[in-house]
This record gives C-alpha cells, sequence and structure tokens, in this order.
C-alpha cells in the first residue's frame, strides 16, 4: 500500500483575477476550490494514473470534512486524524502576477502525533510512505526523523517532500526519495545551487550518506536524478505553463506510479517529468492521457560535465 501524508493540508481557494489591484475591488472571472497540500496531490495524481494510495493527515472543521468528502469522491481512501482546529484555507491569486496567502498550520498534541506514529508502525514491508508538504516548525524535527527511522527498520520506501530542520534531520538515516527544487537542496548543505553541476555535486553527497534516489527539480534546467549508479537530466517538454501548483508532487507520483508498475528508475524518472508537466499545462492536477501524451516528448540523457550552464 501507498500512504501519504500531509501534516497541514488546506483548502486552496484559486481565483482568477484578469488585471488584479491592490487595495480595490477586485472581481474575478474563474474559482476553484480544490484540497490542498503536497501529501494529498500525490494522492490524487496517484488515482488519476490508476494507482491506489491512503491518504493520511490532520483535519478539522468544516473544511475538513470537504477535503475529506473531495477526496473520498475522487475514490481515495482517507485515514485522517481529527483535529479541534480547523483545516486552513490558502487563498491563491491568478493574475499578471501570482499573489498567495497561506494560513497557518494546526498546533498539533503528543496524542495526536502518537496516532500518526501508530499508524507507521502498523505498515508493512513494501509500502510506501510519502510525507510530503510544510511541516509546523511547533513539531520538533526528531518527531520526523523517529518516523524515518521506523521506516528504515520495516523496510517501508519512505519518500519525502519537504524543506528545512526536518528535511535535514530525516536525512540522517536513509530514505528511497527526495525531490528538493534548487533552492532546497542549496538550503540543505547552507549554499546556492547555481548550475546543474551544482545540484549534480549535492544531490551526490545525499546518496552518498544514504539517500537511493534524488530528484532535483530545476525549472527551466529541467530536472536531475540521481543514483549510487546512474545520473540522468530530462529535458521538459515544451508547453504554456498554466499553473505551477502541484507540479512537483505530480513528478514524485509519476515516479511512484511507474516505479510500482515495473519500469526501471530511468522511466519512472522521465514518466514522473512527464507527470510535471502535464501538471503545468493545465489548472489543476494532471489526467493519465495527457501524461501518456507527454511522456515521449521528455528527453532524458545521461549526466555530463558539458551540462553545466555558464
Amino acid at each position: 500500500m501507498i500512504y501519504t501524508c500531509t501534516i497541514a493540508p488546506s483548502i486552496d481557494y484559486t481565483v482568477y483575477v484578469p488585471d488584479f489591484e491592490q487595495g480595490k475591488l477586485n472581481r474575478s472571472n474563474d474559482v476553484y476550490y480544490y484540497p490542498g497540500g503536497k501529501g494529498i496531490n500525490v494522492s490524487r495524481v496517484l488515482q488519476r494514473l490508476g494507482v491506489t494510495s491512503r491518504a493520511l493527515g490532520y483535519v478539522g472543521g468544516f473544511t475538513g470534512h470537504y477535503i475529506d468528502a473531495f477526496l473520498k469522491n475522487e475514490g481515495i481512501t482517507t485515514d485522517f486524524i481529527e483535529t479541534t482546529e480547523i483545516t486552513r484555507m490558502n487563498v491563491k491569486i491568478k493574475s499578471a502576477e501570482e499573489t498567495e496567502l497561506n494560513g497557518p498550520g494546526p498546533e498539533l498534541t503528543k496524542a495526536q502525533l502518537s496516532a500518526l506514529t501508530e499508524k507507521v508502525r502498523r505498515m508493512k514491508s513494501g509500502d510506501w510512505f510519502v510525507l510530503a508538504g510544510s511541516l509546523p516548525s511547533s513539531i520538533a524535527p526528531s518527531y520526523f526523523l523517529e518516523l524515518a527511522t521506523i521506516c528504515e527498520a520495516k523496510n517501508i520506501r519512505f519518500v519525502v517532500d519537504t524543506s528545512g530542520p526536518a528535511l535535514k534531520n530525516i536525512l540522517t538515516t536513509p530514505v528511497f526519495l527526495i525531490k528538493p527544487n534548487q533552492q532546497e537542496l542549496g538550503d540543505l548543505f547552507g549554499v546556492e545551487i547555481a548550475h546543474l553541476s551544482d545540484a549534480y555535486d549535492y544531490a551526490s553527497r545525499l546518496v552518498a550518506r544514504g539517500t537511493q534516489h534524488v530528484i532535483v527539480s530545476m525549472g527551466s534546467e529541467g530536472a536531475l536524478f540521481v543514483t549510487k549508479d546512474l545520473a540522468l537530466v530530462a529535458r521538459a517538454p515544451q508547453g504554456t505553463v498554466v499553473n505551477t501548483v502541484g507540479s512537483g508532487d505530480s513528478l514524485v507520483s509519476g515516479f511512484i506510479a511507474s516505479y510500482v508498475a515495473g519500469q526501471d528508475v530511468a522511466q519512472a524518472f522521465r514518466y514522473g517529468v512527464a507527470s510535471g508537466s502535464a501538471t503545468a499545462f493545465r489548472s489543476d492536477l494532471c489526467q493519465k492521457e495527457e501524461v501518456d501524451r507527454l511522456v515521449e516528448q521528455v528527453v532524458v540523457s545521461p549526466y555530463e560535465e558539458k551540462d553545466v550552464t555558464k
């Protein structure tokens, strides 16, 4: 079973305003309400790619109930832990420039955190645990290291897509996959990732420390994939970018979907990049037929030093 976990989910209230003016009344042309959170996005994309998962995390209040009902309506099994707080709502204004207003994550009790720990302890060898999204600073980084340690001991494939002190702590133990962008990778080491060669250098250091697979999203430069025995660069297909929210989560989903279908890691990387691109080219998350159409346009080649951008 693939378990996704979103510690601080949200309802993403996305409004499209042709000419947004600060301090004035603005009327939107289109409005969308989607359950937000990187782990939730992973479950939603996996479902669209024909792969079953179970969504974990914390929800509360009328917004939490909306998220739970929305996912169940899409055929996704949920096993959320109820909180007394109302799950946050994030406002995303789409105009000439993109503006976001994100609410705070939940304040979780020791009992609520212990409930998640027990869910991880009950997972079986060969299961997947995808921890994705922002991790509230009120939770000690050592908590997430404990989850990583449980996964390593039980042979659970631990996938991490987050940032900050918690990620540094997690990576002191081996994990199956991480997917930082170039800024997040640089933050891990206190450096600036300016070129593809920088990304390769520091991704390789993570692999040397025990991380099995590292995917670094590099914006216009594409993406870099590094393992102990492999280093690949993917050039994304050309298209009109409509919405970047969820494209990284879709990359993770595409990689997992391809991997569990028996594809090798190079093809899984390629399928992941196609999934991320398919999401970027539409207002919501990708659909399988779009990913399948784009995958042939993803150019994957071995990483070489000449790939450096000067």
